[in-house]
């Protein structure tokens, strides 16, 4: 079966390139540079010359900060390419597999981890825009698995792990705030889960698991397991570096921010563990494995 990755460049995409490595699958891993997901025309055509049965979607427009100043391109980025992913996928039978965020809750109140039903509520430019391309898979209305993630981080890129590692190194002190709560998500495991995905949706004859289907219009959550704040994260990070910073909390409000990032996401993800039967790693056990590979 051929599976087109989009993003391929970034780090759920990197970490999609490793674990794929082994499977009996063709990938076909591309970026900006080999597939403008902007254009409805050369999606098609990739998708139909490929036979491409499915698209995993981890291409986005993630600085949540300058998403603030530019929507525009958030919003082609976010909503307008996903919806022409989307319509490719409907056009030729294909399954969308796209990631999106816990940033479609952030002006949700309450200590409860989010369900999938869960009313959404952003409340900035990158959230909203998010929100905008799930809505557009939906309205096209093709098969599709929507997996919802949070505090993304990996070996790659850009990432909070890597700053704090290159921070703590570097300074005597620093703050980092507590009182916005979450759990990390190591890439490479929502790769992993990604490519159960896509093991179960090559299964058409198993009727508990099988995804590919008319009715196929899922979402998911996904992240590590346990429950902490930046501050818990950093410290851990600081910790596993084998560095000695003085890291203090300190109360979001004392970094002014355009956006209002959310102060409770935990990800309620009962939902895919039943359905892939799967244990998720406790953040603390990923984040471990990552640092070793840095």
């Amino acid at each position: 079966m051929n599976v087109l990755v989009t993003g391929a460049n970034g780090q759920l995409g990197r970490e999609m390139r490793i674990v794929s490595k082994g499977s009996s699958d063709r990938y076909i891993f591309t970026d900006v540079e080999e597939l403008d997901i902007t254009s409805l025309d050369a999606i098609s055509k990739c998708v139909k010359e490929n036979d491409i049965k499915i698209i995993v979607n981890c291409a986005a427009y993630t600085n949540v900060d300058k998403a603030e100043d530019d929507e525009a391109t958030a919003e082609l980025l976010n909503a307008q390419a996903v919806e022409y992913l989307a319509r490719a996928c409907k056009d030729n039978d294909a399954t969308l597999i796209h990631i999106s965020t816990d940033y479609v809750f952030g002006g949700n109140e309450g200590n409860t981890p989010r369900t999938e039903d869960e009313p959404v509520n952003p409340t900035g430019a990158y959230g909203r825009t998010k929100l905008h391309g799930e809505q557009a898979i939906e309205k096209v209305g093709c098969k599709h698995v929507i997996i919802r993630t949070a505090w993304l981080y990996s070996e790659f890129g850009n990432n909070f792990v890597k700053t704090m590692r290159k921070l703590t190194a570097e300074r005597d002190k620093l703050n980092v705030v507590f009182d916005q709560i979450g759990t990390p998500t190591y890439a490479l495991d929502l790769a992993n889960v990604i490519l159960k995905f896509i093991d179960n949706l090559k299964n058409e004859n198993n009727s508990q698991l099988s995804i590919i289907n008319s009715q196929s219009h899922e979402v998911y959550h996904f992240s590590n397991e346990g429950v902490i704040s930046w501050y818990d994260f950093a410290k851990e990070i600081c910790e596993l570096s084998g560095n000695t910073c003085d890291i203090q909390p300190c109360h979001s409000d004392e970094f002014p921010s355009k956006v209002k990032r959310p102060s409770y996401s935990v990800l309620d993800k009962t939902k895919i563990k039943n359905k892939l039967n799967i244990t998720i790693p406790h953040w603390k056990e990923s984040l471990k494995k990552c640092i070793e590979n840095l």
